[in-house]
């Protein structure tokens, strides 16, 4: 009898050490979903409209909300669930444009606080407004988040002087770049820079911080950007034609023993272009988890767009705008 008591007595305490373990390893699995100290986000996805010519938004939304009547339209619009292009709207009579796209919120959106709304703005006239954009900031509204993105920010901005002007988005660069960043004022210039931009656009320059030292300090890295089904990321095709040219010139400016910092202008705008450019070097951006990177000195992504020169159709003004290099960037390179 007492050897089965001291027996009870270890499966017991095996027991406490099994579930023990077990809460080690659901801390361990919950931590690892952790990034830079936040947890990822599970998507809310919103049902999406486009608009498709020049109507007013209660009107719109009428016609495409089947089955809410006129009162619950003007709750959902009192209430701050009704996004233009990601901007939450209230007023029923606000103008919408071809191209729009509408999306209806589960929640209201909330206010963006005074010290998250500030922008670094670049340049401001009646046509165009250029940011610096900070790295970890959307450019434009995703699934994950609604209210606070560059987009939303420069709407804010320009809507102060009045409750009617809006902006359109013309580009955008990738949350985790920092850089410029630039949207228009008006429908007409959007939808003539949209149709080609890659001929107005003169010139992309980025800094670009890299993982090791490069053999060949200057270069052309050329190839067919696609993008992988299951995993939506891009890669370099194999084949000539099976995806889209992408052309990337680089040169080096500075190095130490873990990392290079590229001067980097690309001749194509190609999603995650200059990324997967880098990765095929062998030589990966810091902070580049996506793509693989396992160094992270900086706590974000290693890549600036410092500038953009582009050209407006209208009117034939020439715009370039240029940034520093962030002081984070330099500060790497001077220990």
């Amino acid at each position: 009898m007492i050897k089965k008591k001291k027996n009870n007595v270890k499966n017991v305490n095996n027991n406490k050490k099994m579930t023990k373990e077990k809460d080690n390893n659901a801390k361990k699995t919950k931590s690892s979903s952790f990034k830079h100290g936040e947890y990822k986000k599970r998507p809310i996805e919103m049902p999406k409209y486009k608009v498709n010519r020049s109507v007013g938004l209660l009107e719109f939304l009428l016609e495409t909300l089947k089955g809410k009547s006129r009162n619950n339209i003007k709750s959902l619009l009192s209430h701050y669930q009704v996004l233009v292009d990601g901007t939450p709207i209230s007023q029923f009579d606000f103008l919408l444009a071809k191209g729009d796209e509408i999306s209806i919120s589960p929640t209201p959106v909330r206010k963006i606080d005074r010290e998250k709304s500030k922008i670094d703005i670049i340049y401001e006239d009646d046509d165009i407004i250029a940011i610096n954009k900070p790295s970890g900031l959307l450019s434009i509204p995703s699934d994950n988040e609604t209210s606070y993105t560059a987009y939303r920010l420069m709407t804010d901005h320009v809507r102060k002087l009045n409750p009617r002007n809006r902006i359109y988005v013309v580009h955008r660069i990738d949350k985790e770049t920092s850089g410029v960043l630039i949207a228009c004022k008006n429908e007409s210039l959007r939808d003539a820079l949209q149709d080609s931009w890659n001929d107005l656009v003169k010139d992309r320059g980025y800094y670009a911080i890299i993982e090791g030292k490069l053999e060949k300090k200057e270069g052309t890295i050329k190839s067919w950007l696609r993008k992988a089904e299951k995993t939506n990321l891009m890669y370099s095709a194999r084949k000539k034609g099976d995806g889209k040219l992408s052309i990337t010139n680089y040169k080096v400016i500075k190095e130490n023993d873990d990392y290079s910092l590229l001067d980097v202008h690309i001749d194509s705008g190609r999603k995650n272009q200059i990324r997967v450019h880098m990765k095929d070097l062998g030589h990966k951006i810091i902070g580049d988890e996506m793509y693989g990177s396992t160094n992270d000195p900086l706590n974000r992504l290693g890549l600036h767009a410092y500038s953009l020169e582009f050209l407006n159709p209208l009117n034939g003004k020439k715009y370039k705008f240029k940034t520093r290099m962030p002081k984070e960037f330099e500060e790497l390179f001077c220990k």
